[in-house]
């Protein structure tokens, strides 16, 4: 799912794409169903495409999505994007206790609180990747 929800720089909120065109995407903004393009000059960023640095590795965004929904038992998260940074780093640190705490900014949380609260807004609660529909292959058991 969210492989078609979209982050563009410059427009506020989130997007999803709904066709696109020549040299542009057509996209719906989640807040208030507006279609507008995108062009081949925004920066334009599938969220998920997304990742948190953590001590050891990259936890992809729709787990740290996740995360927060359980945290938040599926409602908007209960810390306000205009916090202090040292609570939204504790609040973070409830929910992804591993993250780097050099590379993960303030503004970065606020960033992504925001988006959790516009997907459920708008009605999106399943953050997990849709798998590709996976082709049969020969395995083991077809052999006599």
């Amino acid at each position: 799912m969210l492989k078609t929800i979209l982050s563009i720089s410059g427009k506020p909120g989130l997007f999803k794409l709904v066709s696109h065109g020549k040299n542009m995407l057509i996209v719906e903004s989640l807040a208030d169903k507006k279609r507008v393009p995108a062009y081949a000059k925004d920066k334009v960023i599938s969220l998920g495409d997304i990742a948190i640095y953590t001590d050891d590795a990259e936890v992809p965004l729709h787990e740290v999505l996740t995360s927060v929904k359980n945290k938040e038992n599926g409602e908007k998260a209960s810390i306000p994007t205009s916090a202090k940074p040292d609570e939204l780093r504790a609040y973070f640190a409830e929910v992804l206790p591993t993250f780097d705490r050099e590379r993960v900014y303030p503004s970065d949380i606020k960033k992504l609180i925001s988006w959790y609260n516009i997907l459920i807004g708008a009605g999106i609660t399943d953050f997990t990747p849709e798998e590709p529909a996976a082709e049969e292959t020969p395995a083991e058991e077809t052999k006599e």
